[in-house]
């Protein structure tokens, strides 16, 4: 009798992680406009704060391990941390050059992407829905790209399109190396960045304003990592990816109100296409979900 209420407030909790998540993932574009610094400085910096607190965080994760194998990545953790770093690469440089909607609406194609590439790499099966569901954004986008031949912004949306790419990449890896730490990898790649930007730039050449902002932006970087993490584990995979689209409309609006960034019409025009074709989706899911968890329950 006991165990269904603390069910609900688990399931409760795991919600109000996600969602807290979200918005910590959307101040990504925003912290990226607001410093001055280069692509690289930023990269630089994020990668030490976020890799740190990351890595502590797997260190904790993993408490009961001995030492010796607390950190241990292996070959595919290192190849699962060096697609991160690759897209975030792009992440970051796609911020500096569109709007940040035109990113977050491209980056929230991503799942989509990521069925095409489990399809080509594991053989996985794509379901009919998710197939029409992939067709549909892909017209958005193709919307969305037409807006950045009249602005300017071309470049910009290629390299998050890149980015999106890469994060798909990594979400089929995870699923493939489904013994490899995966918040640990995290935190490896925020690290390799560091290394790398250390030998392109000079990341102690910042403003003070500047300087905070970069930790900032690295402390926010591991919150919503360990925010999703915690937060994914006490919820069904459909209801996180639902709770995530969240994502979108965030950093669309925070872009908008502190940085009154108005995006073309285009954008507006494509990302509802990719918005409709991305909750019509999710929200199959989750009712599929549900009904086998009924169906299940009924015949216990």
């Amino acid at each position: 009798m006991n165990t269904l209420p603390g069910r609900a407030e688990g399931h409760l909790l795991g919600i109000v992680l996600v969602i807290l998540s979200t918005l910590a993932f959307s101040l990504a574009g925003i912290l990226t406009k607001a410093i001055a610094a280069d692509t690289w400085t930023i990269l630089t910096w994020r990668g030490l704060v976020g890799g740190l607190l990351i890595a502590a965080y797997a260190g904790w994760l993993g408490r009961r391990k001995p030492l010796s194998q607390r950190f241990r990545l292996g070959w595919r953790g290192w190849l699962l941390a060096t697609v991160g770093s690759l897209s975030s690469i792009a992440f970051i440089a796609a911020f500096k050059q569109t709007y940040v909607a035109n990113v977050a609406l491209i980056y929230a194609t991503a799942p989509f992407l990521a069925a095409a590439l489990g399809w080509l790499v594991m053989r996985e099966r794509v379901r009919q829905r998710t197939l029409a569901a992939a067709l549909v954004s892909c017209l958005g986008i193709a919307v969305i790209f037409s807006g950045g031949l009249q602005v300017g912004s071309l470049t910009g949306d290629a390299l998050a399109l890149a980015m999106t790419f890469g994060s798909a990449l990594y979400m089929v890896l995870i699923r493939k190396f489904a013994d490899t730490p995966v918040v640990l990898a995290g935190g490896a790649a925020g690290l390799q960045l560091f290394a790398a930007g250390w030998l392109v730039v000079d990341p102690l050449a910042v403003s003070r304003h500047d300087a905070l902002l970069l930790v900032l932006f690295g402390l926010a970087f591991a919150v919503a990592v360990v925010l999703w993490t915690e937060g994914t584990r006490r919820i069904p995979a459909a209801e996180s990816g639902l709770l995530g689209c969240a994502e979108t409309p965030f950093a669309a609006l925070l872009a908008w109100w502190l940085l009154a960034e108005l995006p073309p019409a285009a954008s507006f025009l494509g990302g509802a296409v990719v918005l409709a074709a991305v909750l019509i989706h999710a929200g199959w899911d989750m009712r599929s979900g549900y009904v086998l968890r009924r169906q299940a329950k009924l015949r216990t």
